[in-house]
């Protein structure tokens, strides 16, 4: 491991950080008081700024900017998320969203208390996953004497726009933004995307990684400014509120302004706006790129998109049909909502879906595994991936009974390379060891939840969903001990790197020096042949 390559990303990310939370500060100032402004993010800011000086200015030399290799991509990536969400936390800390040290009287084990709070809602947003702490026990805005009756609403307008803000910067991904930078910096760019995007593979859409990272920022922030333009053009919503929500549906994020989420707003129209822009970004953004540049024709060819409206509108039929079974009002916009919602991963609630039929919490937990398209900001398994699993299994099945035969694997009329598929079942491997792993440690943290609590907590935080099912539900996780928020939010950053990224910071190869020349050349071969 090539530390100073480290200290060069791990710099560059964290200064990404600091326009935001300037600017924030600025909103903060304006709409809220110029105290809380400065209490809450200028320490966050000049403790970024900090940090990234000391890393770039002492952690790295001329040399520095050589080739980036594979295993310092994947590991400098893992590493920055932890970090991010560590500066990330620091606002709703010293603001007061959670009990911090500008909280008069407030204990020593009240402000850790808090701490763990402002992590686990800073992971939340970084990673999309949309699970919410704010709460009547956890949030100074809510607690005793002070009696509201949202406990979200009544937190200050700074907080929450920069608590929507954690969620849009995460969706695309924040190593993507310091991206159009690194990639002039570092040769080996193309690692450190491939370390950093969903899915199993990244295509160029530009001949340079930079303009690559142009382009899908361009996308991602047209349709951001295009949904808060409609909710605040076609509805009753308000500009605050517009703006939130479309900086947390287009990362497939879900938080929301008010506690009740999309629900309290009972409005047709605003439900099938956001419905529109969660399918979207649920989908490939290379085929949102097809589709913008009028290359509609490979758009809708493309397999995964094809299964991925399959999938979303059979799941849709089956709990319309069994929600209309049990006289349930209004079943197909429930349904759809949910549906879209959920598989996408984005969390957003209407209705409080814990009294519905069973058979619709089995399919709701299947969409929280699964997830949306690979190359998404969606979370979940991707349907890619598990589109090729079940090939994969075809194929074995054929062999029996065709041995001669050669079986070959194809995905849009593509051969599929083996290196892809055994990446893909060692992904699926992985990802199954690690999730009936923390359903066994949860069991022990929480011994008085049911399983169906603990499977769809897990299912929720590896998928990067938020929602969850049994006594949990759609509601906040701030009853749950510190050890079981610290759990959780580790599950979140796993499920965000594609769990694969992350468990590479376990292998003692990672952190091996090279051991000659004979391997650094070898590694940069590699090297240029990926990119």
């Amino acid at each position: 491991m090539r530390w100073d390559v480290l200290y060069l990303i791990l710099g560059w990310t964290i200064r990404a950080l600091v326009v935001p939370l300037v600017l924030i500060a600025g909103i903060t100032a304006v709409m809220d008081d110029e105290w809380l402004a400065v209490r809450a993010f200028l320490p966050s800011a000049f403790l970024a700024l900090l940090a990234s000086e000391t890393m770039l200015r002492f952690g790295t030399t001329v040399e520095t900017n050589d080739r980036l290799r594979d295993r310092e991509a994947f590991a400098t990536v893992a590493l920055s998320w932890p970090v991010v969400v560590a500066f990330g936390a620091m606002p709703f800390w010293f603001g007061g969203m959670f009990v911090g040290p500008f909280n008069e009287g407030a204990s020593m084990m009240e402000m850790a208390d808090g701490l763990v709070y402002a992590i686990f809602e800073s992971m939340s947003g970084f990673t999309t996953t949309g699970t919410t702490v704010i709460d009547p026990i956890s949030s100074p805005a809510c607690m005793p004497p002070n009696m509201v009756d949202d406990c979200i609403a009544a937190q200050s307008h700074g907080l929450l726009l920069w608590r929507s803000m954690t969620q849009w910067l995460g969706g695309m991904g924040i190593i993507m933004l310091s991206m159009m930078v690194l990639s002039r910096i570092l040769g080996g760019g193309m690692s450190l995307a491939r370390a950093e995007l969903t899915g199993p593979s990244l295509s160029r859409l530009r001949p340079k990684l930079a303009q690559t990272a142009r382009a899908l920022w361009g996308i991602y922030l047209l349709l951001t400014v295009a949904e808060a333009g409609l909710l605040y053009g076609l509805t009753d919503m308000n500009l605050f509120d517009s703006i939130n929500h479309a900086l947390t549906t287009l990362p497939t994020g879900g938080f929301s302004t008010t506690d009740a989420s999309i629900g309290g707003y009972d409005s047709v129209m605003v439900e099938a706006i956001i419905i529109l822009f969660m399918f979207l970004a649920g989908v490939n953004f290379t085929l949102l790129f097809f589709v913008m540049t009028g290359k509609l024709g490979r758009a809708f060819a493309d397999e995964e998109f094809r299964t991925y409206a399959v999938y979303l509108g059979v799941a849709t039929l089956v709990i319309t049909l069994s929600l209309m079974l049990a006289d349930t009002p209004h079943a197909f916009r429930d349904a759809l909502f949910q549906v879209v919602s959920i598989g996408t991963s984005t969390g957003y609630g209407t209705e409080d879906y814990i009294p519905w039929p069973v058979l619709t919490h089995v399919i709701l937990l299947f969409l929280m595994v699964i997830g949306a398209c690979a190359g998404s900001t969606g979370g979940g398994l991707k349907l890619l991936r598990v589109s090729l699993a079940f090939k994969v299994a075809r194929r074995e099945l054929r062999r029996i009974t065709s041995p001669r035969r050669i079986h070959g694997i194809r995905m849009n009329g593509e051969s599929v390379e083996r290196e892809q598929i055994e990446l893909i079942v060692g992904m699926l491997l992985v990802w199954i060891l690690l999730f009936a792993g923390a359903t066994f440690l949860l069991a022990i943290l929480l011994p008085d939840h049911d399983l169906e609590t603990l499977i769809s907590v897990v299912a929720s935080s590896l998928g990067n969903t938020g929602p969850a099912l049994g006594s949990v539900g759609t509601g906040t996780w701030a009853h749950m001990p510190n050890t079981s928020l610290l759990l959780t939010a580790t599950l979140m950053w796993f499920g965000r790197l594609e769990l694969l990224t992350a468990v590479i910071l376990f292998a003692p190869s990672t952190w091996r020096e090279p051991g000659g020349r004979r391997r650094e050349t070898e590694s940069e071969e590699h090297q240029n042949n990926v990119v």
